[in-house]
C-alpha cells in the first residue's frame, strides 16, 4: 500500500480543501486538526498506514508548526515535511530542520509538485 499523507491544519475548511485536491490526485490523506493529537497518533504508530509525508500550518494553538516539526525530528528525523504560511518571516524559525517552506495562498499545482517531490526524496531513503 502507499504511504500516507499527514495533513495538519487547524483551520478546518483549509484542511479539507487541500485534502480533496490531495486525493484528487490519488494520495491517501490523514487530516487531523490538532497538531499534538497528530503528533503522539504519529509517535505512537496509531494511523492505518505509513505516513510519508507530513503537510503543516505554521500557525495553530496549542503548537505552532515549527514546534511540532522541532518533536517530531526526536522520533522522526527524515520524514519529509512541507510546512505552508502566510507569514514570510516563519521560515526563518525552521532553520536546520529540514522541511520545504512555502507560501499562502499555494495554489494547487504548486502544492502537488511539492508533494510528487517530496514523496520520491522519502521514498528514495
Amino acid at each position: 500500500m502507499a504511504q500516507a499523507v499527514l495533513l495538519i491544519d487547524d483551520n478546518a475548511i483549509q484542511a479539507a480543501t487541500r485534502q480533496e485536491i490531495l486525493r484528487r490526485a490519488d494520495y491517501f490523506v490523514i487530516a487531523v486538526l490538532n497538531p499534538r493529537r497528530a503528533l503522539d497518533q504519529l509517535q505512537n504508530r496509531e494511523f492505518p498506514v505509513e505516513v510519508g509525508l507530513v503537510i503543516t500550518d505554521h500557525m495553530m494553538p496549542q503548537m505552532s508548526g515549527a514546534v511540532f516539526v522541532q518533536e517530531l525530528r526526536l522520533t522522526h528525523p527524515q520524514l519529509p515535511v512541507l510546512v505552508i504560511s502566510g507569514l514570510e518571516e516563519a521560515e526563518m524559525e525552521y532553520t536546520g530542520l529540514n522541511v520545504q517552506f512555502r507560501m499562502k495562498p499555494l495554489a494547487p499545482e504548486i502544492l502537488l509538485s511539492s508533494v510528487a517531490g517530496l514523496m520520491r526524496t522519502g521514498q528514495a531513503r
